[in-house]
């Protein structure tokens, strides 16, 4: 159940903040959020439903797999490599920008595009510079072995998916 809540809580302040709150604030806030059934809007649903979906399998994943958290200060204690983590190493990442462009088409909004654009590159910043050698200090030849198998952002269809 505490885990349950810590993963819960995360959400709404990481992702929730970087994947919703603030793309709301760029398009002038909820107020803006109308419910007509334009093209760009239907349109939208797909980026933002895929994206939630393959944020909430991830993170459903380190609960029940990795028995932690998207949090580095409460990490999953095992390597996770199922589910979307079998062909890209970095779903969560990509759930994540995935529901910002569906908000880019959403409002019609090149300021949310362009910072969709900004928040790849500092997630790619954070995983090169950060996550991927923690993890190899933390998880050693397993990971390193994980990351031969499985591409960083571009899944690897070609090469044998880690187990």
């Amino acid at each position: 159940m505490v885990l349950l809540l810590k993963n819960i809580l995360f959400t709404a302040l990481v992702p929730g903040t970087v994947a919703v709150y603030i793309p709301l604030w760029i398009a002038g806030g909820a107020a803006v959020l109308s419910l007509d059934r334009s093209l760009w809007k239907i349109a939208a649903l797909l980026p933002l439903l895929l994206g939630a979906a393959i944020y909430f399998w991830c993170l459903f994943n380190f609960a029940v797999i990795g028995r932690g958290t998207p949090a580095p200060i409460d990490a999953p204690k095992r390597l996770v490599a199922r589910g979307p983590y079998r062909y890209v190493r970095n779903p969560m990442y990509i759930g994540v920008l995935l529901a910002i462009a569906g908000w880019a088409v959403f409002f019609r909004s090149g300021e949310i595009l362009l910072y969709g654009a900004a928040m790849g590159l500092l997630f790619h910043l954070f995983v090169v510079l950060v996550e991927e050698p923690l993890l190899e200090r933390k998880f050693g030849e397993s990971y390193l072995k994980y990351c031969k198998d499985v591409g960083r952002w571009i899944p690897r269809l070609s090469r044998k998916r880690a187990a």
